[in-house]
């Protein structure tokens, strides 16, 4: 196999007599020169391990309807870094891969890296605004879209650098090339460039909760800050060789791309892939059948779902671990699983995407704690901060939950292009997280909220700010302010107060038309799910909009 084997990320082929065993004696191994590609790909395409599977591409019918092996996978990127290196891609070019859970994203991934270039995943939800954005701030030069969402490609191109398109599932126009023709007609390279674990391997942009979103920038090392977590809660403890990985989220995230499946890669295991639209329990209960999958990343809103349907006509026995994170489980969430699963673990994790898979449950070691997040994960250095001196808060104290930057591999680099963000990002040597907690005197983290008003629904975290102007560009809309309100099932939503136009009245067909809107400019998931039509909204004595004003109005205060 390519690439050393990094002893200290196999913890889990140890007997530990504790959790604080385990932290005390964990080391982080960084290696000089590291390339992903070749610890996520070519290290398990030798003719011993070449066989195995890397991915099922799972479709609406029985049956493994097609299989990936690690030899392909090496084989397929190989061939389309050649083709990319042929249009002219280079070392430290980015990237954009705008498509939804398919093969053809970890491929286009993978060969991004051998290159040395740099990867930008990008949602398919994303309308003309967001994806525009994304593509013109990172200064892409290369693009892999799939199917319907070509379209949207094609119509923000011409406000980018993009020169290169590369079609999945949607015929070719112009200067654009098929995915697998690509492939079929490359000369692949030979493996991975060799890259130093600091050089940039992806950018992934936030959310767009406070101002315009940020690109965060990651080094090939952040998959080694990962996969402590990674070990401890998404498999407590327990790597086998029958192993199936599947969430039910999109592959255009920190929290699917890094938690399920390049860790999943890293280790030999298969990943199911999966692109069958929006959520469905019952296609969710078949697939874990169907494939046997056995560590399932649900957020909590896929669980909820979950609850309302009928698993009893599928086997899931598979399962033994299901981990989440993003918003809080709740008792009830978890006993449930706990019984439809038959005994799995049911773990919560916690991380963002400048530092992910910071904190978790491991019950091979700890007790799970109702309301709490779980302790730190061995390597990272985690506390709560007093948000005016950063000092570390004693126990239940409540302030900033933050990580030590230096030397913790899965800290990003910097924000793309914004110098002064970075600084306010990272103080005195903590990543801070701009998220609320409290730690008890086990080390165990409880989130209690965002310092910034960011809604966090689904597990998207949503900024008011990117809605109220993007509602704002709307002729019917001369003001608006959002909040996140609770949503049973999403846990929060956005609400959006409007203050019309002078002269425009409001109705349901304008609530239609301000959502769709909104939908259009930045993504599915962003828009307001409830609409109220208002006279004028609260602001400050400076003029900005008082939103606590608006919750209280809610009963939210």
């Amino acid at each position: 196999m390519r690439g050393e084997r990094l002893d200290a990320y196999w913890f889990h082929e140890r007997e530990w007599e504790s959790y604080d065993a385990l932290q005390d004696a964990f080391e982080w191994t960084v290696p000089e020169r590291f390339n992903l590609a070749d610890y996520v790909c070519d290290r398990w395409a030798d003719d011993v391990d070449g066989d195995r599977v890397a991915l099922y591409a799972a479709s609406d019918e029985d049956g493994h309807d097609e299989t990936v092996t690690y030899a392909d996978l090496a084989d397929y990127t190989n061939r389309l870094a050649g083709y990319l290196a042929s249009r002219g891609v280079e070392r430290g070019d980015r990237v954009g891969v705008h498509a939804p859970q398919t093969p053809e994203t970890a491929i286009a991934h993978i060969a991004v890296w051998k290159l040395g270039a740099v990867s930008v995943p990008l949602s398919t939800l994303f309308g003309t605004e967001g994806l525009r954005y994304r593509l013109a701030d990172s200064g892409a030069v290369a693009c892999v879209s799939y199917g319907e969402h070509v379209e949207t490609l094609r119509e923000v191109r011409p406000e980018t650098a993009i020169e290169t398109v590369v079609t999945v599932d949607a015929d070719p126009e112009g200067d654009e090339h098929e995915f697998w023709a690509a492939i079929d007609a490359a000369t692949p390279v030979d493996g991975a460039v060799d890259t130093a674990a600091e050089e940039d391997a992806i950018v992934i942009y936030t959310s767009g909760t406070t101002g315009d979103p940020k690109g965060v920038r990651h080094a090939h090392r952040v998959l080694l800050g990962d996969l402590p977590v990674f070990l401890t809660s998404f498999c407590n403890l327990d790597l086998r060789d029958d192993d199936v990985l599947w969430t039910p989220s999109e592959w255009a995230w920190v929290a699917t791309l890094f938690d399920v499946v390049f860790p999943g890669l890293f280790y030999g295991k298969p990943v199911v892939a999966y692109d069958g639209g929006p959520f469905d329990p019952e296609t969710a209960f078949d697939i874990v059948e169907r494939y046997d999958v056995s560590l399932f990343f649900a957020p909590p809103t896929a669980l909820r779902m979950m609850v309302q349907a009928d698993p009893s006509a599928y086997d899931l026995s598979s399962v033994r671990v299901v981990p989440s994170g993003g918003e809080s489980l709740g008792e009830s969430i978890v006993e449930w699983a706990e019984t439809t699963f038959e005994g799995a673990a049911v773990h919560e994790a916690y991380g963002q995407t400048e530092a992910n898979m910071l904190v978790g449950d491991c019950t091979a070691l700890t007790e799970f704690r109702e309301g709490t997040i779980g302790p730190a994960g061995p390597g990272h250095e985690v506390a709560v901060l007093d948000p005016e001196t950063r000092d570390p808060l004693g126990p239940g104290e409540v302030g900033e939950i933050a990580v030590r930057y230096e030397d913790d591999p899965v800290c990003f680099v910097e924000y793309l292009g914004k110098p002064e963000a970075t600084r306010g990002k990272v103080r005195d040597g903590w990543l801070l997280t701009e998220d609320l907690g409290e730690m008890d005197a086990d080390g165990y983290v409880t989130f209690l909220g965002r310092t910034d008003g960011v809604i966090i629904s689904a597990g998207y975290r949503i900024g008011p700010v990117e809605i109220e102007e993007a509602l704002a560009t709307h002729p019917a809309v001369a003001n608006a302010g959002v909040i996140g309100v609770p949503d049973d099932e999403r846990g929060e939503v956005p609400k959006a107060f409007v203050v019309l136009a002078d002269g425009v009245e409001g109705s349901d067909d304008l609530v239609t038309a301000l959502r769709d809107h909104v939908r259009g400019r930045l993504a599915k998931y962003e828009y307001p799910r409830a609409v109220e039509f208002v006279d004028g909204l609260p602001t400050t004595e400076t003029g900005k909009l008082r939103r606590a004003s608006l919750e209280e109005r809610e009963g939210l205060r």
